[in-house]
């Protein structure tokens, strides 16, 4: 128990504090192709996930208080959408999550990931929300995990894939054990119709589970050239990990993982055969977070294609480059310093990357 505590001390800290570590000034400091950032609103209060619409709109979600607001970057409001009941937020609890139906606004549906306790009951949710005109209501929970929701361990990245389908991922709730177990809904990547339902084309019969084997991820998206789904995994305190999610896979990680010998194998060692190593890992451990791709995101040419991450302990964004395949690492560059944690990442309606802290969202930019 203490050694899964370790490699979540630095993100708990922070997460309860709210903006404990966000600057008045910018550390806008480039390690590598000028890369810089500007601010598109500050002064929030914990949009530790965001989302845009067709019209540049971006909803986002205050961890904290459970409140869904819609920022309109041309003149900085941020009214109220709807407010999310029974949220807790101790640890990494909270409203962690955001994404639009893939038609909307002509399918008015906002999903939020929650952290939310009701009669007694602690658990993470996945709730549809209906839009009218900028006001949100007609709630309705169309996910429920099956395990106990934890302190630590909630997961809660939302996201369509290109297949139509809504993608989640659940933590373990502090317990490595729900990974490997096919009976519960923790420590997984789940992939759900857009009302909940089951699709017939996912890896295990009458289950939402999509891949396995996992122990926290703050953080997914899909490779607009392939359609292969990235996911940032926080480790133990001996390594964290970047991974490409497959259909049915087994990344490992449950009751057996242990810090006693060579990362990743022995993170990455608990359940049925094949178990998938990660495509990358870090030692010590970065905390990775929101991923996103530049596909003509206005860094310049030569960042076209390349996957880009945030990192929680080290307040920095990683490019990735794939390799010709596109299915392994060729390498890595930190980009970009923050000098505070970055929390999520999206791609905007205009291409460009965003990215959140504890108190802002802003845009990657060439400096």
């Amino acid at each position: 128990m203490t050694r899964r505590v370790l490699a979540s001390v630095a993100l708990l800290a922070l997460l309860a504090s709210g903006c404990a570590r966000v600057s008045a000034t910018r550390k806008q400091g480039s390690q590598a192709g000028g890369i810089t950032a500007h601010a598109v609103k500050t002064g929030l209060n914990n949009p530790a996930a965001f989302t845009f619409a067709p019209n540049g709109r971006i909803f986002f979600g205050e961890r904290l208080t459970g409140n869904v607001r819609i920022l309109n970057p041309s003149t900085g409001n941020t009214p109220l959408f709807f407010h999310v009941t029974h949220v807790v937020n101790s640890g990494e609890q909270g409203l962690l999550g955001i994404a639009l139906h893939p038609n909307f606004p002509t399918t008015p549906y906002v999903y939020v990931y929650a952290t939310r306790t009701l009669n007694g009951h602690l658990r993470n949710q996945i709730l549809r929300i209906t839009d009218s005109g900028g006001s949100g209501g007609g709630m309705k929970v169309i996910f429920s995990s099956s395990t106990v929701a934890g302190v630590y361990h909630d997961g809660g990245h939302i996201k369509f894939g290109p297949d139509g389908m809504l993608y989640a991922v659940v933590g373990e709730a502090h317990n490595s054990a729900n990974a490997q177990n096919l009976a519960v809904s923790g420590g997984k990547v789940l992939r759900m119709t857009p009302t909940g339902g089951v699709p017939a084309t996912n890896p295990f019969a009458g289950r939402r589970i999509w891949s396995y084997g996992l122990r926290n991820s703050f953080g997914f998206t899909f490779d607009p050239r392939t359609g292969h789904l990235w996911e940032t995994e926080n480790g133990p305190e001996c390594n964290d990990e970047l991974n490409r999610i497959v259909k049915g896979g087994n990344f490992g990680w449950g009751p057996n993982e242990n810090c006693s010998g060579t990362s990743p194998n022995d993170t990455n060692n608990s359940g049925p055969t094949p178990r998938i190593l990660p495509k990358r890992w870090y030692t010590p451990t970065i905390a990775p977070t929101g991923v996103a791709f530049c596909q003509k995101c206005g860094l310049g040419t030569k960042n076209n294609g390349k996957l880009f991450f945030g990192t929680y302990n080290t307040d920095n964004i990683r490019r990735v480059t794939l390799t010709a395949n596109r299915l392994a690492v060729a390498g890595q560059a930190i980009v970009y310093d923050h000098g505070s944690s970055i929390l999520s990442m999206e791609v905007g309606p205009n291409h460009a990357i965003y990215f959140s802290d504890a108190g802002g969202i802003y845009r990657l930019v060439l400096g």
